[in-house]
């Protein structure tokens, strides 16, 4: 693995060079630094939109995070953009394979293969013509989906195949679920700008629980729980949850809905066990269910009963029914709360839900400075484009700040030197974008009004001026 300090060395040197700062990326996700890793091949996309080699990784960035949806769909543009490209269709082959879909698998094998031989895998291969299965590679380390593109995850000795896996309760196993899901957030609520409201509101129910757990015991109350955090996409749900377990320096385990669905009947249920076992013993912790809808969906929409069989196991474990949840906070993120499951919302579940509103008007102010800073911009008047941005979420702002950035990149492409963002082409790409937050509340007025019989949505009532 290359040396990180020397590589920020030499890019402090020559901080365009895009070998130096794959090289820096790889060596990011070597350490499972997928922050640090992301930011690097972001550097390199600033300098060189079409690297193909940099948009592989970050799919494979998204995948590990838990947002295969939009691994997948990042994967096939870069097989439409740079289809000569054979590390992209092994991954698209190794994505395929894990969605079910081995004939696509077998496909997109192939036409890695045709391109360049080097990439044969006979291991791979074997999954595909199996339709999946477990792949445990040689050599002690765990291979990723992206292996081939030259993305390796360490790992300790796993020790013969054969003795390998009989559930997850051997040590080997637990380093690999660990390793895939486990991390330490290098976030807390001072890197997460505004939303003093919703972060008070998580120091009062989450956080003095967890800091002060032998205080809550003299009343007979353990720390963790369930929490429910709701609102429009793009507001910083899942920003404020890796936050909250920085704030209390505990793991942070991540889970995708992919992460959990199995194809073989009761497997699913297994791996969600799993992954609450590896909380329970990582205590304290947070266990993070991003879009949690989709796995406590309400069961009288499920057409089938591995579907409910599912939502039963996550009650169960949520319960503690086979072991203590105690120092284990479940928060669940989601955009559309009514479509969860009534039996989630009931005490001992997730029984506290946090409204996570749109910046306001200084919360919005203050990401502008975040995200402005680093870049060549210059005249920024974060109040001023603040007042411009009226319900604009986090990743609304992004947006404006992406138009302005690319409208600058091609001045600077045919200047060949930087040429710094300026207001102008901030306010022209916050006429652009339109902010994402509106059409949601169209929907959650309907359900805040007319479906609001225990009160849960009395946050967003409130924040629309609606409240009787």
């Amino acid at each position: 693995m290359a040396d990180i300090e020397s590589l920020k060395q030499a890019l402090a040197v020559s901080p365009d060079n895009i070998p130096l700062l794959l090289m820096l990326g790889n060596a990011h996700m070597d350490e499972f630094q997928l922050g640090e890793a992301r930011e690097a091949f972001d550097r390199v996309l600033a300098v060189e939109p079409s690297n193909a080699e940099a948009k592989t990784r970050i799919a494979r960035l998204l995948d590990l995070g838990g947002k295969s949806s939009e691994a997948i769909l990042r994967i096939e543009q870069v097989c439409t953009e740079a289809p000569e490209f054979a590390p992209a269709w092994i991954l698209r082959a190794t994505f395929s394979l894990n969605e079910g879909e081995a004939k696509l698998a077998r496909e997109y094998y192939d036409r890695a293969v045709s391109i360049d031989a080097k990439y044969q895998d006979p291991e791979l291969l074997k999954r595909i013509e199996q339709g999946g299965g477990t792949k445990r590679p040689p050599s002690g380390r765990i291979q990723s989906a992206g292996d081939q593109a030259g993305i390796y995850l360490d790992a300790d000795d796993f020790g013969d195949e054969e003795d390998s896996f009989d559930g997850f309760e051997t040590a080997d196993d637990d380093d690999e679920l660990e390793l895939e899901f486990a991390s330490k957030p290098n976030s807390n609520f001072s890197k997460v700008g505004g939303m003093e409201a919703v972060k008070e509101d998580i120091r009062m129910k989450i956080l003095y629980p967890m800091q002060n757990p032998e205080m809550f015991k003299a009343y007979g109350k353990s720390a963790g729980g369930g929490v429910l955090l709701y609102g429009p996409p793009g507001c910083g749900k899942t920003m404020i949850s890796r936050a909250t377990a920085g704030e209390i320096d505990a793991q942070f385990i991540s889970v995708g809905l992919h992460q959990i669905l199995d194809m073989f009947i009761g497997k699913s249920e297994e791996k969600l066990h799993e992954i609450f076992e590896l909380a329970r013993k990582k205590a304290p912790s947070v266990l993070f269910f991003d879009e949690v809808d989709a796995l406590a969906a309400d069961r009288k929409d499920m057409r089938t009963s591995a579907g409910r069989t599912l939502i039963n196991q996550f009650l169960s474990e949520m319960d503690g029914t086979e072991a203590h949840n105690d120092g284990v906070l479940v928060l669940g993120a989601t955009n559309a709360p009514w479509h969860l499951d009534s039996a989630f919302l009931r005490p001992g579940r997730f029984d506290r839900l946090i409204f996570v509103p749109p910046p306001d008007e200084p919360a919005r102010a203050e990401i502008i400075r975040i995200m402005a800073e680093g870049k060549p911009i210059t005249g920024l008047d974060a109040a001023g484009l603040a007042r411009k941005l009226k319900d604009f979420s986090g990743a609304d702002i992004k947006a404006v700040f992406d138009q302005a950035i690319e409208a600058s990149l091609t001045e600077a492409m045919k200047a060949g030197k930087i040429v710094p963002v300026t207001p102008k082409q901030l306010a022209k790409g916050a006429k652009q974008v339109k902010p994402s937050t509106r059409k949601w509340f169209e929907s959650a007025k309907n359900y805040a009004l007319y479906a609001n019989q225990s009160g849960f949505y009395d946050d967003v009532l409130s924040y629309l001026g609606l409240s009787k």
